[in-house]
């Protein structure tokens, strides 16, 4: 008995803009944190997110635990005050208006 020839496969390649894909990724989000907890699902992240601060902050691990706690805190909070100025920087100059080449060649 023979095989049934195959049927060639069709590829359909479907494209979405930046705000569709915006709006599924919200969509998404929204209904795993309507089926499950949110804080559960997220602490393995968290955990290593604040593992690396105080990594930073003791390499060695030869700080006291409450030493290592608190420097890392701090690190933290460095590194969210450098994200908010790297992003105030970044909304005040799409705020101005775009410098033309004959300005910049003077």
């Amino acid at each position: 008995m023979c095989a049934p020839p195959h049927e060639p496969t069709v590829q359909r390649i479907i494209t979405f803009d930046r705000a569709e894909m915006a709006r599924r990724g919200r969509i998404g989000g929204l209904a795993t944190g309507n089926r499950h907890d949110g804080p559960r699902i997220t602490q393995a992240a968290r955990t290593a997110f604040l593992a690396g601060f105080e990594r930073d902050v003791d390499p060695d691990g030869t700080l006291p635990e409450s030493k290592r706690q608190e420097l890392a805190t701090e690190a933290k909070r460095a590194h969210f005050q450098r994200l908010a100025r790297l992003s105030a920087d970044a909304r005040a100059r799409r705020s101005q208006p775009p410098v033309s080449p004959s300005e910049t060649d003077e």
